[in-house]
């Protein structure tokens, strides 16, 4: 099994028993998402418990290429498990994150972990290559994500800057690598709904709770060591390609084109300065988000994932905010010590960001509304007559993680919060920007309709920027500079379509008001999904990175999808697979998970979003392609919303497309039976849940 250890570590918290499933059994579901979703199938009994009960199944899985030098591949990781942080229901969810853990992982012989039941006390998890153990983590609960895991390397370490003995072979049993760690914080050990898990200075599985997950499991910490390798059918091939796409994807030393700011200390109007906005249109992660974000001036060197030469993120001098990267850092607003203060202080605690990128702005306008305050209607003594600075940040934060004050509410999420201040109509309006199950506002629902779409249909905020870096950032970053965008709307639109196999229609890059609602939209859903399940999430294929549509760096712009996501895959595991069929794998994930949520009781008429994207018309330009009277053009889109009876038109088309019923969203036996899912089918039959 070239690309794999063959081997799925199986931990039962409860009774302290370990075992191994064999990979070879799932190995059809690619990797990663994939595999991890049929294991929760297999695995979780129940389907319906809720995201904190012990018989809740957490998978943590690798995928072939982690571990190998494919780039911005070999070196994530992807969570599932029934969350918490949805509303109204903590629907099976996923998250992801990159580092080290996922190759040392894979380096201990190991293609992932499931996680079951529940410690009766602290524990952590001991990994160092088939040496399994389950410790005593008294000592560590309470402590933060960071002196967690330094914690724990010096316990493993203790011999530090010599070998360490793993194993009792010399060629695969000594290191002086330091174990890879992934830790739970004191907002998982409070439970959280939004708790995060962290590995390393800034990497973390943010979305869907898994930290209150780990708390309700009295799950610590997980430590990995290992001295092992991966087996590649076809290195020459793997490392030829990577070659090829270093110099042609990343290669510095060409210009981008002719700036009309050369000087690197120019500020562009919204405080960038115009050299670094010139890196940021080269790819997605060239200049690295956290750059993107953070106006700092000491010393920083590149970091990346394992494997990856994208180096997307940093580590600087003082060692602040070291890993962390794009909303990370920018929640914090403008001012550059709140933002290391704000970003020290959520990775430390274990707490998911995004939600408070959204959840700031809305406490800041109660507080200046009159309604939050002291002795106000909504009573804090949290100091937010000093908002923006640190001290606000910090001590905000800390009362979220240890439930006090205005955070015992907070804590149980934002809609959670709004609902019992009195506060809904605040989602109403638009003040509180939650869109879809409980979850922030990522990108404009009302024009760029994926992150609605696909959200809804799914379990959480789908958070892929497949298509969002070429529709939307080329000709926003151009408007934000006063400058022409780098391409044309029919030339970007042309050639992500060649991309987007099996469709390569530029009509579905559309977002003018009457195409949203249409079969190209449905298409370009599908497609989403399809490339998010299997090329990305269970392959592990990094959302800053891939799928390469445009390629600014070549004259022609020319990407390298889909061919190189393939290539990348054969040459580790020699397979044969078209980037086609690896979408229809997607397809056959997307069923599967569809038919977890419909066990969980999920229905068309859920699938409905909040009532600001009906009624709340767009006030700010926001840059889309737009194909309106026989021409392309970056339209702006303001005065846009969403026609509730047209999007519920979409829906049942969508449905329809896909082999659902459309009167309730659910799939039909015909459709799980094409897809090999007939077992699948037979379940929601016995429960009643089959589409007709």
């Amino acid at each position: 099994m070239n690309g794999y250890t063959g081997k799925i570590l199986r931990i039962n918290l409860t009774t302290k028993e370990t075992s191994i499933i064999d990979t070879k059994k799932y190995e059809q579901w690619g990797g990663g998402h994939g595999i991890g979703s049929a294991l929760f199938w297999d695995l979780c009994e129940d389907k319906t418990v809720d995201g904190l009960d012990p018989k809740n199944v957490v998978t943590i899985m690798t995928s072939p290429l982690v571990g190998t030098i494919a780039p911005a591949a070999a070196g994530r990781t992807e969570v599932q498990g029934i969350g918490v942080q949805a509303h109204p229901k903590g629907w099976f969810t996923r998250s992801n994150f990159g580092g080290q853990f996922a190759a040392m992982l894979k380096f201990a012989g190991w293609d992932g972990i499931v996680i079951e039941g529940k410690a009766d006390k602290p524990v952590w998890i001991d990994i160092r290559n088939n040496n399994i153990e389950i410790k005593d983590a008294n000592g560590l609960w309470g402590k933060d994500t960071w002196e967690t895991q330094e914690l724990i390397q010096g316990e493993v370490e203790k011999n530090f800057n010599q070998w360490h003995e793993v194993g009792t072979s010399r060629d695969t049993g000594r290191t002086t690598q330091k174990p890879a760690v992934l830790a739970n914080g004191p907002a998982g050990e409070n439970l959280v709904t939004y708790a995060s898990l962290v590995h390393g200075s800034g990497n973390g599985a943010g979305q869907g709770g898994f930290g209150a997950i780990w708390g309700s499991k009295n799950l610590k910490a997980i430590s990995v060591l290992g001295t092992g390798s991966v087996e590649v059918a076809d290195p020459s091939v793997l490392l030829e390609a990577r070659i090829a796409l270093q110099k042609r994807r990343y290669d510095v030393d060409k210009p981008l084109r002719k700036s009309t700011h050369e000087d690197p200390t120019e500020i562009a109007p919204w405080g960038m300065p115009y050299a670094l906005t010139n890196l940021s249109y080269r790819s997605p992660g060239f200049a690295g988000p956290g750059a993107f974000f953070l106006q700092s001036n000491e010393k920083s060197r590149p970091k990346g994932c394992v494997g990856c030469f994208v180096n997307c993120r940093r580590n600087s001098e003082s060692g602040r905010t070291n890993e962390s990267t794009c909303v990370d850092i920018a929640f914090a607003g403008a001012n550059p010590e709140a933002q290391h203060a704000a970003t020290e202080s959520m990775q430390r605690l274990g707490i998911n960001n995004f939600v408070l990128s959204v959840g700031f702005p809305w406490l800041k306008n109660l507080y200046k509304m009159g309604v939050l305050g002291p002795g106000k209607e909504i009573h804090t003594n949290l100091p937010f007559d000093r908002q923006d600075s640190p001290d606000f940040y910090n001590a905000l934060m800390k009362a979220i993680a240890n439930r006090e004050d205005i955070g015992a509410d907070l804590a149980e999420g934002l809609y959670q919060a709004a609902e019992k201040w009195g506060r809904l109509e605040d989602i109403e309006t638009g003040l509180l920007r939650i869109t879809f199950w409980g979850y922030p506002e990522h990108y404009d629902p009302r024009i760029e309709v994926e992150w609605s779409y696909a959200s809804i249909l799914g379990d959480r905020d789908f958070n892929d920027h497949a298509l969002n870096w070429y529709i939307h950032w080329i000709p926003f970053i151009g408007m934000l500079l006063g400058e022409e965008p780098l391409m044309s709307a029919e030339q970007v639109v042309n050639l992500a379509a060649e991309a987007l196999v099996p469709y390569k229609d530029p009509m579905l890059l559309d977002y003018s008001e009457e195409n949203i609602y249409s079969e190209n939209k449905v298409k370009m859903i599908s497609w989403i999904k399809g490339y998010n399940l299997f090329w990305k999430n269970s392959l592990g294929y990094c959302d800053w990175a891939w799928p390469d549509l445009i390629n600014l760096n070549q004259e022609d712009y020319k990407g390298f999808t889909p061919d190189a996501e393939p290539l990348f895959y054969n040459a580790v595991t020699g397979q044969n697979i078209t980037f086609e069929d690896g979408m229809k794998i997607g397809s056959k994930i997307w069923n599967l998970d569809r038919a977890i949520y419909i066990l969980q009781g999920r229905h068309r008429d859920m699938e409905v979003l909040s009532g600001y994207v009906y009624k709340v018309p767009n006030e700010s330009p926001y840059k889309a392609t737009m194909f309106i009277d026989g021409e392309w053009s970056y339209d702006d889109g303001i005065g846009r919303v969403l026609d509730e009876e047209k999007y519920e038109e979409w829906k049942t088309k969508y449905y329809s497309f896909e082999g659902w019923d459309p009167k309730t969203g659910w799939p039909k036996r015909s459709t799980l039976e094409e897809l090999g899912l007939g077992y699948v089918a037979d379940e929601l039959e016995k429960q009643g849940k089959l589409g007709n």
